[in-house]
């Protein structure tokens, strides 16, 4: 699965969602900014003009960016993986040594948000974690050392 961009099909519908937004609501607010600031007349010192093309810029660039990931990666539908081993798409609960259990979601990298447990399936935990099933253990090489989790569950 390596140098393959993919996503699950939540992260799809998100992308789809944003891009609608970008394109609709978003295009045509800037499309008013500069429209604004053109009215005002000399572009060179106008900073509004200038802060405008430059929120057009990075909006234009997030859009191809969407439009690329949308265009070329390819969809798990995490409805039909299989569920006794990891796979992308699934929660994996697991626990290292006596600490709490941790719950980490095996997504694709456009969708990675370590702050609500999404994690990549090729980043180190996400690449040891794949097709393990509940019961073993899995060491991971960080650069704080070496953890060995044990997988409570996959849902």
């Amino acid at each position: 699965m390596k140098n393959q961009l993919i996503i699950t099909k939540t992260g799809k519908a998100k992308l789809e969602e944003e891009l609608a937004e970008l394109k609709g609501p978003r295009r045509m607010e800037i499309s008013r900014r500069l429209k604004s600031a053109i009215e005002m007349g000399d572009l060179s010192e106008n900073a509004d003009y200038i802060t405008a093309k430059e929120d057009q810029g990075f909006l234009e660039g997030r859009i191809l960016e969407i439009e690329t990931i949308l265009s070329n990666a390819e969809v798990v539908d995490e409805d039909n993986v299989r569920s006794d081993k990891v796979q992308i798409g699934h929660k994996v609960t697991v626990r290292e040594g006596d600490e709490d259990e941790e719950v980490f979601e095996l997504v694709g990298i456009s969708e990675v948000n370590t702050l609500l447990g999404k994690i990549s399936y090729e980043s180190p935990i996400g690449s040891a974690l794949l097709d393990k099933r509940p019961g073993e253990k899995v060491q991971v090489k960080t650069p704080g050392g070496v953890l060995e989790f044990t997988i409570v569950k996959i849902e």
